[in-house]
């Protein structure tokens, strides 16, 4: 990587709760999912704000972060669009297209299993080789009740065939009495 490359785990822009917080508010608004880069762009700059003022800096790094996120995306919609059906028959970029796809479902599983761990745990311990590293928890730091929470969403999704938002306004309801009852709200 080059020596201009940041990350948030080294330069501490956001803890993994705060990445958590930024995923929870995406998803309470009615607008892509992707919206959470907004906050971590504005975290960012709020925590590196150099000679800016740290509010209007991260302000500035929230919307930059926005700006460079759509931008892109809706330049290749509007420019790509009349000739997409035209690429369809194409063979190799169809393949291409695939792989893409394969891809994205791989990042997906993987902040997934991330936010997986950090929910459930409290503590995790890096281990690596082969060139590669791996969060592994530490399983005397398990967060019962947000494993109780879990396996009953899991059972009452694939067992009982209960419906998204009876088991999403369950697990709020519990989630928020169970921090309630141990203080942590």
């Amino acid at each position: 990587m080059s020596g201009n490359y940041r990350n948030p785990q080294t330069y501490h822009w956001l803890q993994p709760g705060e990445m958590l917080d930024g995923l929870g508010m995406a998803e309470t608004t009615p607008g892509p999912l992707i919206m959470v880069t907004q906050f971590v762009g504005f975290m960012g700059a709020f925590r590196a704000p150099g000679s800016l003022d740290p509010l209007l800096a991260a302000t500035l790094g929230g919307l930059l972060t926005t700006w460079v996120t759509f931008t892109p995306c809706f330049l290749w919609i509007f420019l790509g669009a009349p000739f997409v059906e035209a690429l369809r028959s194409n063979r190799a970029l169809s393949a291409a297209l695939a792989t893409i796809t394969a891809a994205v479902v791989g990042v997906i599983l993987n902040l997934a299993v991330w936010f997986g761990l950090h929910v459930l745990f409290g503590e995790l311990i890096e281990v690596s080789g082969f060139g590669m590293s791996v969060d592994v928890p530490v399983l005397s730091s398990v967060n019962v009740a947000s494993l109780v929470l879990t396996l009953g969403a899991l059972i009452a999704v694939f067992r009982f065939k209960v419906g998204m938002l009876p088991v999403l306004a369950a697990c709020s309801g519990a989630g928020l009495l169970s921090g309630l009852v141990s203080g942590t709200l």
